[in-house]
């Protein structure tokens, strides 16, 4: 016979952010945030474990703890970017279409009416209802109650478990969206409009033309002998390390199917409770000597008695199910194998209920707990029914525009991450230097091109100081300046060039002398005033001198003709003498760039506005030896940051040295290292150092002192081959037991990297890349010749990519 859902549901009504059922229930909602997973530790889950107990017990007797968690299958679908560019576009397309499985949480506390019958598989709400009971109509038995939801909210957030509740227009449906309730009773993954579906329980148990089936966790025989509030996870531990997930894991994010996960935690009266269990603690005794299945379960509710007024514990009355579903009847086979082999790593079968599965389902509706059968529920304490609770959640993720993006270790799913300003805001952090650390081979070089890729994007003027040429795809991908040495082209720069707008100010001129005193003394060399004085008038002659003659294009060569043919004669005017400044002995010292040995360093006449380019490389490979040419070029780069970070107000600055921050040390510019670590975030700058040694993380000072201390974003790839000599590596960066465990489960494998944010939050996230991505960034030798052939053959570096992730798929 068809029932009308109308005239059966248990809902009579939603008010004051509340639901009301037919017997005289009320219900609050909650909808959870979860902490994310594989980001805790065992300290974290113990801790919220004891959250929930404390919060269990500020509920009051006849009311029902039902969380409610909802799994459904999605297709990950790409945020809408404006103006996307090439990588952005591939990028997304990659990635458009990856199913992952979604998650929310929703709490709902139930307080029973006073004068209700407790539910049973025989009597339930499904085929009666009644009255509304008194406890509806009273305001202040209404005001107790939220008073003590508030409490439950408060203590739950205090352990990191964020409690919103959810108003009258989230729980009711209207015409363009659907409420909680609706939801529930159509498996609606979201909250848009959906058709009303038949229910039916008979033969198979569909609702619409979703195939259903329920199991549930309600007999203490089918229970695990050992419950925690968190379990070894054996996929990311290791010899030295445990990695912990939550007990019920298993049945959340670890279950790849559509389902429902229903918690019910029932508090009734406490004391009522242990006296019928004495009485039946007294009956068992006095037949213990008939049967010894008697004395076996006399001694069981002995020690569950004894455990219950030692140990301050609350009874309860639990009960778990899962209700799985699939759009085909074929795959409840495998759903099934699924469901077993998840409960089977929390040593617990499951029932798979057919005859119940009725009430057991109607109960399931938000507001309608109270209507679970009592025989379906087994006593136990709050400590263990809690840690059946699932405590995870995906990873979160931010805007596009504000972060980095990176996926979820768990399925592949796309998360923005913010590094830089979220942090800081929050207090995690409270700077923005980088320092990255892996093996080679380990995914550096990929991360640092992804990560200045994404901030290139978002309007930030990257300048990468590098040794090995791990950045040149990019750098011509995003048409920036790429400086580097070749015997056919050397490397060129032209510190005095202008741009139209810029003047020679005050830091130009310093800057500029700085340089002419670096190729003219040596590091052991004194410099007096009078020559520091005779410089800087030099460069303010000059500058005047091509404002009168603006055909005359500034650089060094034209810089020295000035003071050959014009300053000398100035000098002269005003007497300066020899002893003050030798005139002739810096011109003969700086004779090698005029039109001499090194004539091409400071003369360029292309790829000059460095102060405008918003991407500049400087692959200094084949001069990092070199006693001239490189400490000359460090003080070019240098020169150019600091003008970037001083000019560029409002726009993000960043500085990465990749590797070659061995070479700058050893020139004598440490300082400008720790200068920088400690500087530029007061700019909006961003620096990064990157190493590969272990030994350097540990053994140079430069890298413990000056960086280290003053990195808050710590990124590490795969350390598994150090795992015997961690300890001397964890004290160095500072990592807690819970960053050690984390970032020993990495795997380089699986394209994973491992981020520290000020000590406070550790996380491992995939760098997985497209296709494209991989090939602009890609530092395989083979790799990039092909890149680069491919590239001069179509014209382009995009071209050429293209094309060649074309024929690679393909099969060329």
């Amino acid at each position: 016979m068809e029932k009308w859902l109308t005239d059966i549901l248990p809902i009579m009504d939603v008010e004051h952010d509340a639901i009301v059922s037919k017997q005289g229930d009320i219900s609050i909602v909650f909808k959870c945030s979860l902490p994310e997973i594989f980001t805790l530790s065992d300290e974290n889950y113990e801790a919220i474990h004891q959250g929930l107990v404390k919060a269990i017990k500020v509920l009051p007797k006849d009311s029902i703890l039902h969380k409610q968690d909802w799994f459904n299958r999605t297709l990950y679908h790409s945020p809408e970017i404006r103006n996307n560019g090439f990588l952005k576009a591939t990028s997304a397309k990659h990635f458009e279409g990856r199913p992952y499985l979604s998650h929310e949480s929703f709490i709902v506390i139930t307080k029973k009416a006073g004068n209700r019958k407790a539910a049973s598989s025989i009597v339930s709400n499904l085929f009666r209802s009644s009255i509304v009971a008194e406890q509806t109509i009273n305001p202040l038995a209404i005001e107790e109650f939220e008073d003590v939801c508030g409490q439950f909210q408060r203590i739950l957030e205090s352990v990191g478990i964020g409690m919103r509740r959810m108003k009258d227009n989230e729980l009711l449906s209207a015409s363009s969206k659907a409420g909680i309730i609706e939801r529930y009773c159509n498996l609606s993954s979201t909250n848009e409009p959906v058709f009303i579906n038949d229910v039916q329980f008979k033969d198979d148990f569909k609702i619409g033309d979703k195939h259903v089936q329920l199991y549930t966790l309600a007999d203490t025989e089918d229970m695990p002998a050992l419950c925690a509030s968190k379990v070894t996870y054996e996929k990311f531990s290791t010899d030295r390390t445990k990695f912990s997930i939550g007990f019920a894991s298993s049945l959340g994010l670890l279950l790849p199917c559509d389902h429902i996960y229903n918690q019910y935690i029932i508090i009734g009266d406490a004391q009522s409770s242990i006296k019928k269990l004495e009485s039946k603690r007294l009956r068992l005794q006095s037949l213990s000597n008939y049967s010894r299945e008697n004395a076996i379960a006399r001694d069981a509710v002995n020690e569950f008695l004894n455990e219950c007024i030692s140990q301050a514990r609350l009874p309860v009355r639990a009960h778990f199910n899962l209700l799985v579903w699939a759009d085909h009847k074929e795959e409840l086979k495998e759903i099934k194998n699924m469901v077993a082999t998840s409960l089977a790593q929390m040593n617990a079968v499951a029932k798979q209920e057919t005859v119940g599965a009725a009430q057991i389902y109607w109960a399931g509706i938000p507001g309608n707990a109270a209507d679970l059968p009592l025989n379906d529920t087994f006593e136990t304490f709050a400590e263990q029914a809690s840690c059946f609770l699932t405590l995870e959640t995906n990873y979160k993720s931010c805007l596009p525009e504000n972060g980095i993006r990176f996926c979820d270790r768990l399925s592949g799913k796309p998360v923005y991450v913010d590094l830089f300003d979220a942090p800081r805001k929050e207090g995690v952090t409270s700077n923005m230097g980088m320092l990255v650390c892996g093996t080679s081979g380990g995914g550096k070089s990929m991360t640092v091109n992804h990560i200045l890729r994404t901030l290139y994007d978002q309007q930030a003027h990257c300048v990468v100081v590098d040794i090995g040429g791990s950045y040149k795809g990019l750098c011509e991908l995003v048409q920036g300046y790429y400086f580097t040495y070749e015997e056919s082209n050397p490397i060129r720069f032209n510190p005095f060039y202008l741009a139209e707008g810029d003047i020679l100010d005050t830091e130009k001129k310093e800057s500029l002398k700085a340089l002419l005193i670096a190729l003219w003394k040596q590091e052991n060399e004194r410099f007096n005033r009078s020559e520091y004085v005779a410089l800087s008038n030099a460069l303010s002659g000059y500058y005047e001198y091509l404002q009168q003659r603006p055909k005359i294009f500034p650089c060094f060569n034209t810089f020295y003709e000035y003071l050959q043919e014009d300053y000398v004669h100035v000098l002269k005017a005003h007497n300066v003498k020899e002893s003050d400044f030798d005139v002739s002995n810096f011109l003969y010292v700086l004779r090698p760039y005029y039109h001499g040995e090194f004539d091409y360093l400071l003369n360029a006449k292309e790829n000059l506005d460095l102060l405008h380019q918003p991407f500049v490389v400087f692959e200094l490979d084949a001069i990092k030896d070199h006693p001239i040419l490189f400490p000359v070029v460090t003080l070019i780069i240098m020169e150019m940051f600091i003008s970037k970070m001083r000019k560029l107000s409002g726009k993000r600055k960043v500085l990465v040295i990749d590797e070659a921050w061995k070479a700058i040390a050893k020139s004598g510019m440490a300082e400008f290292l720790k200068y920088a670590f400690k500087t530029i975030r007061k700019f909006n700058g961003i620096p990064c150092v990157i190493t590969q040694e272990l030994d350097d993380l540990v053994n140079s000072p430069i890298i413990k002192d000056a960086i280290i201390n003053n990195a808050d974003i710590k990124i590490l790839m795969d350390m598994r081959k150090f795992i015997n000599k961690f300890d001397k590596l964890q004290d160095t960066l500072g990592l807690s037991e819970k960053s050690k465990t984390i970032l020993l489960s990495v795997n380089k494998d699986n394209r994973e990297i491992f981020i520290d944010l000020g000590g406070h939050v550790s996380k491992v996230y995939k760098n997985e890349l497209c296709p494209e991505e991989y090939f602009a960034f890609t530092t395989d030798g083979r790799e990039r010749v092909k890149v680069l052939q491919y590239a001069a053959t179509y014209g382009s570096m995009e071209k050429g990519i293209t094309r060649l992730v074309d024929d690679i798929k393909n099969g060329k």
